[in-house]
């Protein structure tokens, strides 16, 4: 699965055209155009992954490590699922090898979302006050490892649009750092933009190492990176005093 998909050198690549219908805008004609010819998009129905962002924490797992058999994985906004479906077989949450400790992936969103094997769904609003108890209650535990690839909706106009997925990081931050075990990664999607300062320097003051990245399936086009932080140490500070002093 690490494998990119095939350019098609040596090959004749065959390009789907998407004709405007009566009643279509030209973008959406567009925006299925792309779709219909998207190598990952193709890859990702030939695996059985609910999306091409699937693609996206493969990459990013294989190049920092951090869904390590047994772990314990969070997964907000989870839906329509690619990102559990990854985590399942990485963790090994299904207990297919024997030989490796067993791990937990639970996903929360706000809509209903299809049963993923090996992976506790639950239709929750992370951001609600008792999310986070709720969490760490239905693992038994802190967890290793909380992912969000959450953006919010489109307005069309870039700089709100940088600024609510900014707020929207903020926010899984907030929750990581209460549900976290010491030693921790926090992976989020954020959008290029230069608004995220704050978030930058609260991240490396509450993490050992923080890798800002743009994995392979990520489109070109897009303004998006994920940031990768590893080794949660917010609990050292005081007992998290340090984490409120960088959030006023």
């Amino acid at each position: 699965m690490n494998d990119k998909p095939n350019s098609g050198r040596g090959q004749r690549e065959l390009r789907v055209r998407v004709k405007t219908a009566k009643g279509r805008k030209l973008s959406s004609t567009l925006w299925l155009e792309r779709q219909l010819n998207d190598p990952y998009v193709q890859k990702a129905r030939r695996e059985g992954y609910r999306g091409r962002a699937a693609y996206k924490i493969l990459e990013l797992d294989d190049k920092y490590g951090f869904l390590k058999p047994g772990a314990r994985v969070v997964d907000l906004g989870c839906a329509p699922g690619g990102w559990c479906q990854v985590a399942v077989v990485r963790v090994n949450a299904l207990g297919q090898n024997p030989k490796k400790p067993v791990g937990r992936v639970l996903g929360v969103d706000l809509q209903e979302v299809e049963p993923i094997a090996g992976a506790e769904i639950h239709q929750l609003d992370f951001l609600s006050d008792d999310a986070d108890e709720k969490v760490k209650s239905w693992l038994g535990g802190r967890a290793d490892v909380v992912m969000s690839d959450m953006a919010a909706a489109s307005s069309g106009h870039k700089a709100t649009d940088h600024l609510r997925i900014v707020a929207l990081v903020e926010a899984a931050l907030a929750f990581a750092f209460d549900v976290l075990e010491d030693g921790g990664t926090f992976v989020a999607k954020v959008l290029a933009g230069g608004a995220e300062n704050e978030m930058q320097a609260m991240l490396k003051r509450n993490f050992r190492k923080v890798a800002n990245v743009k994995p392979p399936a990520s489109r070109s086009d897009s303004s998006e990176k994920f940031v990768v932080a590893m080794g949660y140490r917010g609990r050292e500070i005081e007992g998290g005093a340090g984490l409120q002093d960088e959030a006023e």
